[in-house]
């Protein structure tokens, strides 16, 4: 017997520009799934975000408040937004809101709002800063790494980190150093955008491999899906990629559920050398912009921790199809000006 579920659930990151956010990609899949006759509302950062204008994907849209604005105005619009729709759960996407969302999730529950995220501790645990300590405690390889706050550290770091190496924001972005020079400009130009500190890795070749899973929050893997990036934008972004079979990907992320009990979905990235050692490179706290592959593979996972997120047992997952391939597309949607002008002076806009 086939249940319908009517949730009206909140999606989050509607950019999708050459480096696109995850929520379009979330709400591909929530509207995907047979058992979903809910309604969803898009959260946007700004009047042109893309997916605010999706109107054959979403039922409504509203702006949020930027994450720099703090909990109170975040906790403040949401209230608004539940009384207008009866918002029952909000799937975040976006690294920058992750934290505000979860400093607020008791009082969300509180205003009927549910979510399905990491704690604060297991957040911190997967930053880059500390992800070297939880890989030792799953026994899983991990680059040469060393944080630096200082940059005189850098001209004794060679000896330790041999040229080159990469050169990591504690929350975005990376560069790949091959001097001194280089490592100088990288660390000026990385602090000024992201601050302190930077993180120094040892720069491995192999092929770099993604994996989208979610945690039950009590040290299962409920389910995942291995991805190899095919094409590359000039950010590094990937615009095509295909599901794989190699059981070590799934054993990588399965104990890092274990020794975590990570609670939601998240993104890993890993290496494989040719020596065929897997280093797990970083943890995104999030479903990625390619989560819709997922789907085509044969596994809804954002539907997955909708069903964690409302307290029930999530319907089972099917083996995901080796071979699946996603590319990416760009579009013009052709849209009136009356709905960006609706969009800009009221800070929402209704489709359904």
């Amino acid at each position: 017997m086939t249940r319908e579920f009517h949730w009206v659930i909140g999606v989050t990151g509607l950019n999708a520009t050459d480096n696109p956010g995850p929520g379009v990609s979330v709400i591909r899949s929530l509207r995907d799934h047979p058992d979903f006759k809910g309604r969803i509302i898009g959260l946007a950062y700004h009047s042109l975000d893309p997916g605010v204008y999706a109107s054959d994907l979403i039922d409504s849209a509203y702006l949020m408040p930027y994450p720099s604005e703090g909990t109170p105005s975040l906790r403040k619009r949401l209230e608004y937004i539940k009384e207008k729709t009866g918002l029952d759960l909000v799937l975040p996407t976006l690294d920058s809101e992750i934290s505000g969302f979860i400093a607020l999730e008791n009082e969300l529950r509180e205003m009927g709002i549910r979510l399905f995220l990491p704690t604060k501790v297991q957040y911190e645990m997967r930053s880059k800063i500390r992800l070297s300590e939880v890989c030792e405690k799953a026994g899983l390889d991990f680059p040469l790494t060393r944080i630096i706050s200082e940059v005189d550290t850098l001209y004794q770091l060679s000896k330790e980190i041999p040229f080159p190496y990469v050169l990591k924001g504690i929350f975005y972005g990376a560069s790949v150093v091959k001097t001194i020079e280089e490592a100088l400009a990288a660390f000026y130009r990385t602090t000024g955008q992201w601050g302190l500190p930077v993180i120094v890795q040892e720069f491995l070749v192999g092929e770099e491999y993604d994996i989208l899973a979610v945690g039950d929050g009590k040290g299962h893997m409920v389910g995942g899906v291995p991805m190899k990036k095919t094409f590359l934008t000039e950010k590094g972004k990937g615009w095509a990629g295909v599901v794989v079979k190699d059981p070590r990907l799934l054993e990588i992320t399965d104990q890092f559920c274990r020794v975590t009990k990570w609670r939601g979905p998240f993104e890993a990235e890993v290496l494989k050398t040719k020596e065929e050692r897997y280093h797990l490179l970083e943890v995104n706290p999030r479903f990625p912009a390619w989560t819709y592959l997922c789907v085509g593979a044969g596994q809804n996972l954002p539907f997955t921790v909708a069903q964690l997120a409302m307290g029930m047992d999530p319907s089972p997952l099917n083996e995901f199809k080796v071979g699946t391939m996603f590319v990416r597309i760009s579009l013009e949607q052709i849209v009136k000006i009356d709905l960006l002008e609706e969009v800009v002076s009221k800070g929402e806009i209704h489709y359904r």
